[in-house]
């Protein structure tokens, strides 16, 4: 009697086992990838896209702890690239070194914006979309960037700025 009790209390054990882990289980699927990046596009002056052609763009910018970050190195014929952008810090800057005939010019931008907590689930951790609020940056090479879309957020396909070099 003893041991048809034991089997029986056991499979129950087991069932009651068996539907805690399957409701335990989530269905969201949160995203693996949870950094957004800003992207431009290299523009010619009448919005016909153009390429670095033989020149070298480095960029890189400054973290909070003071070190620096190369964020784009030595790209050569590119036609766009992907920055990130910060979590929380209400201006970015990034540094563009580049490389003409031997002569190394750099131009500052500074990006302005808002910062806003986004939640796929109370299970997965807040990632941070943005909305770009003003772009200012020297002009040793950019003649011009233009903000295309202010809205980052995990669209990787999204142009965000239209970059104009001299």
């Amino acid at each position: 009697m003893r041991s048809s009790l034991f089997r029986a209390s056991g499979v129950g054990l087991f069932i009651i086992l068996l539907l805690a882990v399957f409701a335990g289980c989530s269905t969201i699927d949160c995203p693996v990838q949870n950094l957004v990046y800003t992207k431009y596009y290299l523009k010619k002056g009448d919005l016909t896209p153009d390429t670095l052609n033989g020149d070298t763009l480095t960029i890189f910018t400054v973290r909070r702890d003071g070190t620096d970050s190369i964020v784009l190195n030595q790209g050569t014929e590119i036609a766009s690239y992907n920055l990130p952008i910060s979590y929380t810090s209400p201006e970015d800057v990034f540094y563009y070194v580049m490389e003409i005939d031997s002569v190394i010019y750099v131009d500052t931008v500074w990006i302005k914006k808002d910062n806003f907590p986004h939640f796929e689930s109370v299970d997965c951790n807040a990632a941070y979309f943005h909305k770009i609020t003003d772009i200012r940056y020297t002009t040793h090479l950019i003649d011009s960037i233009v903000i295309n879309n202010p809205n980052v957020n995990y669209d990787v396909n999204t142009e965000h700025f239209h970059i104009y070099f001299k």
